[in-house]
């Protein structure tokens, strides 16, 4: 690994990092010696995550935040400058689907839950724009990087999840438009850009995908039937991009979505 891929010393906070995803993403961050935030809202996780990273000679920091409330992100932030003083970087890896944003088959396409179709808008979305408000003033008193997590449902229909897919195409347009008003602002101080993973079997979808026996559902195999490599991705398989984003590497690399999917996206089924 060369310099340019070191995040040495670098401060970044990973939203979401309780979850499957965001455990390999705070471990990535600091295998390349970032000091990482590990933000969620299960204190007990979060701080096993930094124990962990400790034990491994890194170092990291508990903060413990709903991504959707402001004054808990705020008090995140001062605990973090408290500490060590700047912030250098931010992954907003929380989000998620949830059940009342789901339409299934057979149900009334008409009579879908307004109020569960908004729940999911608001975690993803908002509950990405607020840390970037919040942590992203702090970056750009230095120099550095905002990735978002994006996903395979901004880009094409996939059944049943309308309300996340709404939610991450608004990613998609907020990486694009927010990052030209940063350059505006900034030039090339501070950068955004998003990863949009293929599928990859988290807590979220595990039931989804796969039944007890560890055979695949109907879903499952019809994701497998779309993706070229015919297998799910492991979250490994997306931090040498995530590294790559919030690193000197990328540095002319801005409102870019990077598919990490096995093919999914490309591919026509034909």
């Amino acid at each position: 690994m060369t310099d340019q891929f070191n995040l040495k010393n670098k401060v970044i906070v990973v939203t979401g990092a309780t979850g499957v995803l965001g455990k390999s993403f705070v471990k990535a961050i600091s295998n390349s010696g970032g000091i990482v935030g590990v933000m969620g809202r299960n204190q007990a996780v979060a701080e096993e995550r930094v124990a962990e990273i400790i034990g491994d000679g890194g170092e990291a920091i508990a903060l413990i935040a709903d991504v959707t409330n402001e004054e808990q992100l705020v008090e995140a932030k001062s605990k973090l400058l408290a500490k060590y003083g700047k912030v250098d970087g931010l992954v907003n890896a929380a989000g998620g689907n949830m059940p009342g944003g789901i339409l299934q088959p057979e149900a009334d396409i008409f009579g879908m839950s307004m109020a569960g179709m908004k729940e999911v808008m608001d975690l993803n979305v908002w509950g990405t724009l607020l840390p970037t408000q919040i942590f992203g003033v702090e970056i750009a008193k230095h120099k550095g990087s905002i990735v978002n997590i994006s996903s395979m449902s901004s880009q094409q229909a996939i059944t049943k999840v309308l309300g996340y897919s709404m939610a991450k195409a608004a990613i998609d347009c907020y990486t694009r438009w927010f990052s030209v008003e940063l350059a505006k602002r900034y030039g090339d101080k501070l950068r955004m850009n998003a990863i949009a993973p293929g599928f990859f079997l988290t807590e979220q979808n595990r039931t989804l995908l796969t039944k007890e026996d560890g055979s695949y559902t109907d879903r499952g195999n019809l994701v497998l039937n779309n993706t070229p490599f015919n297998r799910f991705g492991a979250p490994e398989e997306l931090t040498g991009c995530l590294v790559w984003l919030l690193s000197e590497a990328s540095s002319f690399v801005s409102g870019t979505t990077i598919n990490i999917d096995g093919g999914f996206s490309i591919y026509s089924g034909v």
